[in-house]
């Protein structure tokens, strides 16, 4: 896989046309992989607004085939499923197998990113096919203990789709806006943390800053972990970024991705009175990816 964006800076960084330079590459980079972007969000927005109520009713009906049909659709790289998994759920329609699921198999932005790099078809590949079987062994085994001890579904209040995020993603703010406003965040994020790699390679060193983020550690997926629960596409736009360079393991990736379940975690924190429950998916979440995370992470240093 080779990497878009380089940051083998060969300029003296310690002066100002150093760090124009830097700036430069950055935008350069990061100005190719725009219309790509563009092109891709618009098309997952038009398949989310023509497909949105068939998927709703597809996942009313679910039952026991919940957390295998929330890990397919979560594998699609935008923020609807994981917020209408969320309202679902809040609105005691899902279980949290079916939840979870759909949360652990989520990547955002990383496959639309992924695919803007040379030769990454086996590493998106690699990552979609991880994520799905991550989500099928943990959605259904607490598919089966909620059964066996609830017995039943929850019922809470459901909430308007991505009323919070304002990014009219609702079904009646067409597929041209929404897609513009994904495509701007995604490239001002990209922007932003390739400037900032750049800088810390060039100021810092390679060396150190892997050092800083734990590269060859075990501890390295908790860390990523940790990053993935950022709210928003600039978790995954960044543990993606740090993978491509070679800084992050493919575990590591695996841990942060999974627990960025996007606009989705913010939706179930809106009902203030089920905080325990919410912090208790929180934990779960944190769990389930974090242990695959090690495993792989492990697996790469054999």
């Amino acid at each position: 896989m080779t990497p878009l964006f380089h940051t083998h800076i060969e300029v003296p960084v310690h002066s100002a046309s150093g760090v124009f330079d830097i700036l430069l590459d950055a935008v350069v980079d990061t100005l190719k992989v725009l219309p790509f972007l563009f092109l891709a969000f618009l098309l997952i927005e038009f398949l989310e607004h023509k497909a949105q109520d068939k998927i709703k009713h597809l996942f009313t009906r679910a039952g026991s085939a919940g957390p295998a049909i929330g890990t397919i659709l979560g594998c699609i790289p935008q923020c609807g499923f994981s917020v209408m998994s969320a309202n679902l759920y809040a609105s005691g329609i899902i279980t949290l197998g079916t939840l979870v699921a759909v949360f652990l198999s989520t990547s955002d932005e990383a496959i639309i990113l992924l695919a803007t790099v040379h030769n990454s078809s086996f590493e998106i590949f690699k990552l979609v096919v991880t994520k799905i079987i991550i989500a099928l062994i943990f959605g259904y085994v607490l598919y089966f203990i909620e059964k066996k001890v609830h017995k039943g579904h929850h019922h809470h209040h459901s909430h308007d789709l991505c009323e919070h995020d304002h990014c009219g993603c609702d079904e009646n703010s067409g597929v041209l806006r929404p897609a513009l406003i994904h495509t701007v965040k995604v490239f001002s994020f990209l922007l932003l943390f390739t400037l900032l790699i750049d800088l810390a390679v060039a100021f810092i060193g390679m060396d150190k800053l892997s050092h800083l983020l734990l590269s060859d550690s075990v501890f390295q997926p908790f860390l990523s972990a940790i990053i993935g629960f950022i709210p928003n596409c600039a978790s995954s736009v960044l543990l993606t970024q740090l993978y491509i360079e070679g800084t992050l393991s493919f575990g590591a990736l695996i841990a942060g991705l999974c627990t960025n379940a996007g606009a989705g975690m913010l939706i179930l924190f809106r009902d203030k009175s089920k905080l325990k429950e919410n912090f208790k998916i929180v934990g779960i979440m944190y769990i389930c990816s974090v242990i695959p995370g090690i495993i792989l992470h492990l697996a790469e240093a054999v």
